[in-house]
């Protein structure tokens, strides 16, 4: 009956994981497993209420539910999410999601759960990478899950450089923990803001190295510089497609989308998705889906109701006329990392990256489970000063302290920037984590193989 039971509840979890086939990373392009074809995004950023009104869009089915459909008439297949409760439960909008064809990529932060500008080596602690792995530890077992962006915007002046290094150990750690855990190999990366000054630099830094654990899988730049009419040598995109030809993963516009002319044409749409553009870039993702303080949404909602406005029309219509380009698209199958970037005036960056913090190793080696603690997370400030502690990860928590440094905004873009500075960092994103080995639809594979073991040692006792 046991076995019988276990043969059951294996057979439902496959159902579950095989729904939508996941996504891969193949040179410097995005690819669907099952059917071998290039993966283009075409999507938009996703967070209903901003920064100020913070709320987790996947964890509200009515939520999903109201507004799935008007992802399917824009016809997208890709939301990023900056900010979700990793206490809450995503079940049922995922799969929705994954029903319409949808997949979603993650920042793994929250607002005061990021690597900080203003003190990165002390945001960088055990309770902040605990909340970083329960988030993925989740979303890990989503098949629709493309991605994971462990920052977002850190680096956007001089002074924030100091905070690179930081974000590169985080890339580590979580692509170490997914590796660890057995999780499909899910694409850890970076989103950043697009100024001339660090675009290419922070792009080479994080994909070089000798430890392909601490690369990146993929790069996203907030770019806003195609506005009204323009075309690929008045915005930055001729630049860009120059300084990346030789980079060696996928690269997208994390955000794109400039409001300077309203209604929005969207006409780079033509270009993004062109042969002109797709042996370098993959896709990009419209900011933003709902109507906020900053005026780029391409809907307002209001409970229930969703009206939609010309720019939600032009978008439609723009990605309604032009089709994926055909073939590989020219992709460049090298792999591995570039080279570092040279240091310069507006470059001095180590090439060093800090060690785990030793209260979070615990979790990396599969030795704990992580539990998230959602919004109610403030661990910027955790400096453990016991995070030297020995491989058990004994020390003491701080989650929840009320000392924090300035934390972020949750969904801080190139497009707010141009109006306020943020003091802080990345864009967040979460999950809860599997805090047991109970045997539910929703339990990880790793739990079902480690489950398995334990039925085996019994009954070879």
């Amino acid at each position: 009956m046991l076995f019988k039971s276990l043969i059951t509840y294996l057979s439902l979890a496959s159902t579950i994981v095989a729904a939508i086939p996941a996504i891969e990373v193949k040179g410097n392009a995005f690819w669907n497993s099952e059917t071998g074809e290039r993966f283009y995004i075409r999507g938009v950023d996703y967070q209903p209420g901003g920064s100020s009104e913070l709320e987790d869009p996947l964890a509200d089915t009515n939520v999903c539910e109201r507004d799935i459909p008007y992802f399917q008439e824009l016809g997208i297949n890709t939301v990023r999410i900056y900010s979700v409760d990793n206490t809450k439960d995503h079940d049922e909008c995922m799969d929705k999601l994954a029903q319409a064809g949808i997949y979603v990529i993650l920042d793994v932060n929250t607002p005061h759960s990021s690597i900080t500008r203003s003190n990165a080596k002390c945001s960088y602690n055990s309770d902040y990478l605990q909340e970083v792995f329960a988030s993925a530890q989740l979303f890990a077992q989503y098949n629709n899950t493309l991605g994971f962006f462990a920052g977002n915007e850190v680096i956007n002046d001089g002074p924030s450089l100091e905070a690179a290094p930081y974000v590169k150990a985080v890339v580590r750690d979580l692509k170490t923990f997914i590796k660890n855990r057995g999780f499909r190999s899910i694409p850890v990366g970076y989103s950043a803001a697009s100024v001339d000054e660090y675009r290419l630099s922070s792009g080479l830094y994080f994909n070089c190295g000798d430890d392909d654990m601490a690369r990146i899988d993929m790069y996203g730049i907030n770019d806003y510089s195609w506005c009204g009419d323009a075309s690929m040598t008045t915005s930055q995109y001729s630049q860009e497609l120059k300084d990346f030809k030789n980079f060696t993963i996928p690269l997208f516009f994390s955000e794109f989308g400039c409001n300077a002319k309203k209604p929005r044409p969207f006409s780079e749409i033509e270009s993004i998705y062109s042969t002109d553009m797709s042996s370098v870039f993959s896709g990009g993702l419209v900011y933003e889906y709902s109507e906020e303080d900053n005026e780029y949404g391409l809907v307002k909602l209001d409970g229930d109701s969703v009206s939609t406005n010309q720019d939600f029309e032009n978008l439609k219509n723009e990605f309604n006329k032009t089709q994926d380009p055909s073939g590989d698209g020219g992709y460049l199958k090298s792999t591995g990392g570039n080279n570092c970037p040279s240091k310069s005036s507006t470059w001095n960056v180590t090439e060093d990256i800090p060690d785990t913090p030793g209260g979070a190793i615990k979790y990396v080696k599969g030795l704990a489970e992580p539990t998230g603690h959602g919004f109610d997370a403030y661990v910027q400030g955790s400096c453990n000063s016991n995070d030297n502690v020995d491989d058990s990860g004994n020390y003491t928590s701080t989650i929840g302290a009320s000392t924090h440094s300035a934390s972020s905004a949750a969904t801080t873009s190139s497009a707010q920037q141009s109006s306020s500075s943020s003091s802080s960092s990345s864009t967040a994103s979460g999950s809860k984590g599997n805090g047991g080995v109970a045997i539910d639809a929703t339990t990880s594979v790793t739990s079902v193989v480690g489950f398995l073991a334990l039925v085996a040692g019994f009954i070879a006792v």
